[in-house]
């Protein structure tokens, strides 16, 4: 991440929430941890936030209370509720106050990091003014038009192709790991939808062939590193 997303992160737990500040922190994020959704509402008052994970069972207020607070002052920030219940009266309330995930403890921290990703990358491609265009080596790459450019030529991709490609772009130098690809764009990760997204890695790379410094390695059993080399 060129420029780190704050993110607010309420959870009375103290070992999880310091494993998982840590965790996000290596991940690029500025992380603001509260231990209390009293705490956590005054952090949103002071600072400035682009992301926010909720845990419910707060002392104080609850993570529901704190979710509808933070909606009302800020329509567009991402939340993701986390809970020690897999109740669905409680995934419907969260929803309905307009959280974008929710997430069951006991979880796995690269599946909290690939949700929060998944929605990051949802935003951006809604924020996306004109068309956007990427310059990637010898190509220019339009992602609202699906397209690769070199030269004089255009390549059109398919819309499976182009998220693909968008979500490695946007990790650029950083390795996706392909159960991230696999549940963001095919919304399983399973051996049929894993080897299909091994044949899109081919047809991008014969896409992008024009241009050797452009690489998508693939790193074995744990996903992909796209890099473009400078000479």
């Amino acid at each position: 991440m060129e420029q780190k997303i704050r993110l607010l992160l309420v959870e009375d737990d103290q070992s999880l929430g310091f494993l998982m500040t840590e965790f996000l922190s290596s991940k690029g994020f500025e992380v603001t941890l509260c231990k209390d959704g009293v705490s956590g509402w005054k952090a949103f008052n002071a600072q400035s936030f682009q992301f926010a994970v909720l845990d419910v069972m707060l002392p104080g207020m609850d993570g529901f209370s704190l979710a509808r607070n933070v909606r009302e002052k800020q329509s567009d920030i991402p939340i993701i509720l986390v809970t020690a219940r897999s109740m669905k009266e409680d995934k419907i309330k969260g929803f309905n106050l307009g959280i974008d995930d929710y997430i069951t403890k006991p979880f796995d921290e690269d599946e909290l990091f690939c949700r929060i990703q998944a929605i990051l990358n949802r935003v951006e491609s809604k924020q996306v003014a004109g068309n956007k265009i990427i310059q990637l080596g010898k190509y220019s790459y339009e992602f609202q038009n699906q397209s690769l450019n070199l030269n004089h030529g255009s390549k059109r991709l398919t819309a499976r192709e182009n998220a693909v490609l968008y979500l490695l772009v946007q990790n650029a130098g950083q390795i996706v790991k392909r159960e991230m690809i696999l549940n963001n764009i095919w919304g399983t990760s399973d051996y049929f939808s894993g080897r299909s997204l091994d044949v899109y890695i081919s047809k991008l790379r014969k896409y992008l062939q024009e241009d050797s410094n452009i690489l998508i390695e693939n790193i074995p059993k744990v996903g992909f590193l796209f890099q473009v080399k400078i000479d």
